[in-house]
């Protein structure tokens, strides 16, 4: 049976490095790690597929840009008959501290338009997020500026540096369950 694992972000190289794209980032090492051959365009996305055991893995970058990508989730949903239970998604979030990384069952969008997208989509928010922190914009700045802006320096290396743990987190829902997942990774 297939799994879905979503990296929320934006196509396109002048988006490749800014905080909104971190989730494409985690579904890039994501494929790094688990040998993905190639990257083919199918239903609105940039689709990998690796078999993993008894699972294909089928590993997405919607190319809707962030507030259209619902449609190709569903789509890729349909298509491969992957259970919502087996869909994991991966975003940024400015809740959580820079390069926070939590595991989540359900919830709302809160105000995270690619989350907003794949709800209404969807008709439920009951579906995994790992969830990777990019902190608050500073001062007055405007959050739709600050997720588009290109990381650089010390922030970069921060969350750039937990890719690789966002990534494990995905891994361990798939492994070990979502309850064990938040237990290693919130702390609860």
């Amino acid at each position: 049976m297939a799994r879905l694992i979503v990296g929320l972000g934006n196509p396109g190289e002048e988006y490749a490095r800014t905080r909104h794209n971190a989730g494409f980032m985690v579904v890039d090492t994501l494929a790094e790690n688990l040998g993905v051959p190639y990257w083919r365009e199918e239903a609105g996305a940039r689709l990998g597929i690796v078999r993993v055991g008894d699972d294909d893995f089928l590993l997405a970058k919607p190319q809707t840009y962030m507030n259209r990508s619902g449609g190709a989730v569903k789509r890729l949903l349909e298509r491969y008959e992957v259970p919502l239970s087996r869909l994991v998604v991966v975003h940024d979030d400015l809740d959580l501290p820079e390069a926070v990384v939590r595991v989540k069952r359900g919830g709302g969008h809160g105000g995270h338009n690619g989350l907003r997208s794949l709800i209404e989509s969807l008709g439920t928010g009951d579906f995994v997020r790992v969830r990777l922190g990019i902190g608050r914009p500073p001062g007055r700045q405007d959050p739709a500026d600050y997720v588009l802006e290109p990381m650089r320096g010390d922030v970069a290396e921060r969350i750039e540096g937990a890719v690789p743990h966002a990534a494990a987190a995905v891994m361990h829902v798939i492994e070990r369950g979502v309850e064990d997942a938040m237990r290693e990774f919130n702390g609860v």
